[in-house]
């Protein structure tokens, strides 16, 4: 799986890059049910397995294998902002039965267990091991996890990596206000293709990689790709100096004259890979 771009910088504690944690549980798109049911076929005969989540997020990974795989034990949360972290647990309570979960506020490298006996056997990273510093990453993962545990890289690329007439407007016209480099928050801009995250794994512990490709169609309505946009680090509200209410009106006239039937289609591609330590189970 080769990201498109990759940020100025690998790894960032910016509060505010993704907007508010409740717009966000929102209106970001969920795992596709085929690539949760992968992840929890990883998990067949383990016995007690443990999940670690990093950049959980509002706890999308957690929330949707739960109810699938029912045996898990114990959850890690990792994530640098907390107030994303106190979203995670919130929804998870309601969901999480038996299991333990603990919340880790930090750069994902940098995480270390609470507690003995809680290897994790899942470590998971959905849409967001861009943001981190790959080696180290996978370097902590080789401390903490189980022997034979799986490492899951998880994407499909955001509205300005889509390639469709109406995405491709709202592009040209958010660098009408933010120029043509992609943002990445207060701190730069998005810098050409970083080497694809294969590579990274082949030079790590969990060098067994298989790729698992999932065809998503999804539809918007105009709204809610405004909403979607708020949570972004290319075109969250504050980039725009006081313009943003502009924007958004020429945003919405623009997606509901692109909009068929009242929505816009996009169709994606889900990637997971599953690393593993070689000869580590199948």
């Amino acid at each position: 799986m080769t990201r498109p771009d990759q940020p100025a910088s690998a790894a960032t504690s910016d509060d505010a890059l993704f907007g508010s944690a409740a717009d966000y549980a929102r209106y970001r798109p969920g795992l596709p049910d085929a690539a949760v049911h992968l992840l929890a076929a990883t998990q067949h005969g383990v016995p007690d397995p443990v999940l670690l989540d990093l950049g959980t997020g509002t706890g999308q990974v957690p929330r949707a294998l739960l109810p699938v795989l029912r045996r898990l034990v114990h959850i890690d949360l990792v994530d640098v902002h907390q107030h994303m972290l106190q979203t995670a647990l919130t929804a998870l309570e309601p969901v999480r039965g038996s299991c333990t979960v603990n919340a880790f506020t930090g750069e994902a490298h940098t995480f270390a267990p609470s507690a003995p006996g809680r290897a994790p056997t899942l470590i998971t990273c959905s849409r967001a091991f861009h943001w981190m510093s790959h080696p180290e990453v996978l370097d902590m993962a080789d401390r903490v996890a189980a022997p034979h545990a799986v490492v899951a890289i998880m994407g499909d690329g955001s509205l300005w990596t889509h390639q469709a007439d109406w995405t491709a407007a709202l592009r040209e016209l958010i660098q009408t206000y933010l120029g043509d480099d992609r943002r990445a928050g207060t701190r730069g801009t998005y810098t050409g293709p970083g080497r694809p995250y294969e590579d990274d794994l082949a030079d790590s512990a969990f060098s067994d990689v298989t790729e698992h490709r999932f065809p998503v169609a999804r539809t918007w309505t105009p709204e809610d790709v405004l909403g979607y946009l708020r949570t972004t680090s290319f075109a969250r509200p504050d980039l725009f100096a006081g313009h943003h209410y502009a924007f958004e009106t020429a945003a919405l006239r623009l997606l509901q004259e692109h909009a068929r039937g009242g929505v816009l289609k996009e169709d994606a591609e889900f990637t997971v890979l599953l690393a593993r330590r070689p000869g580590g189970a199948a």
